[in-house]
């Protein structure tokens, strides 16, 4: 019998399934989709997978046709690597529906929130000039409870450790409340109406907080269909 890695049929869902539901292939290709391009960036986002097989996925899905390397090291995804994009945000619209986050589950990480975050801001709703924005998660460890971003210009990014200017705006919330706003699965606006996210600060970014700080791409998309959150 002839010894199998795959699932032994011709069928188009199985042939994908081969090369894109590996474990943490669909997550490295959000990553990829979302902007992300060099290895220790792509990384950030997956900081529970080993860099060794974040590797060897990358170079699965570069013999794939999916991602090229290009001579900088930087990946980038090919044509059929782009063609994925809508299915891995309707997997993330039919997770933000049909699979609902414990609020009190082991899989809110307050880094993984801030790196997706950091690529949401709107810098053309923000005023001229550097902001620097700090966030402070009361449920999140010590070492991951404070970040800051710091904006200037069109260029945004994300400080674990204080960068050394002035604060603009200071955000208190946890990362139970502001996950489950980020994906969609609860509204903005009764957050800070019941002071689970609190902004402190310039008057002008805490009261525009929901137009620069924008949602997740899947909670965007969510809203525009006009689909109703899980429960």
């Amino acid at each position: 019998m002839t010894n199998r890695t795959g699932y032994g049929q011709f069928c188009p869902v199985a042939k994908a399934s081969e090369i894109l539901t590996t474990r943490w292939t669909p997550l490295i290709l959000r990553e990829l989709i979302s902007g992300s391009s060099g290895f220790n960036e792509i990384h950030r986002g997956v900081p529970l997978m080993s860099r060794a097989l974040l590797a060897s996925r990358l170079r699965e899905l570069v013999a794939h046709g999916i991602v090229v390397r290009d001579g900088s090291g930087a990946y980038r995804l090919t044509e059929a690597g782009a063609a994925l994009g809508p299915i891995i945000i309707g997997m993330g619209l039919w997770g933000q529906r049909w699979v609902e986050s414990a609020a009190d589950g082991p899989d809110w990480d307050a880094g993984v929130l801030m790196w997706d975050m950091r690529r949401r801001i709107d810098t053309g709703v923000l005023p001229p000039g550097r902001t620097v924005v700090q966030f402070d998660y009361s449920d999140a460890p010590s070492e991951l409870r404070r970040w800051w971003l710091l904006i200037e210009d069109d260029d945004v990014d994300l400080c674990q450790s204080d960068p050394g200017f002035e604060v603009d705006l200071y955000i208190a919330t946890s990362v139970r409340v502001m996950g489950p706003v980020w994906i969609g699965q609860r509204p903005l606006a009764p957050a800070i109406e019941r002071e689970e996210i609190r902004a402190c600060g310039r008057y002008d970014l805490a009261r525009s907080l929901g137009r620069w700080l924008k949602l997740s791409v899947i909670a965007e998309q969510a809203e525009r269909a006009g689909r109703p959150r899980a429960g």
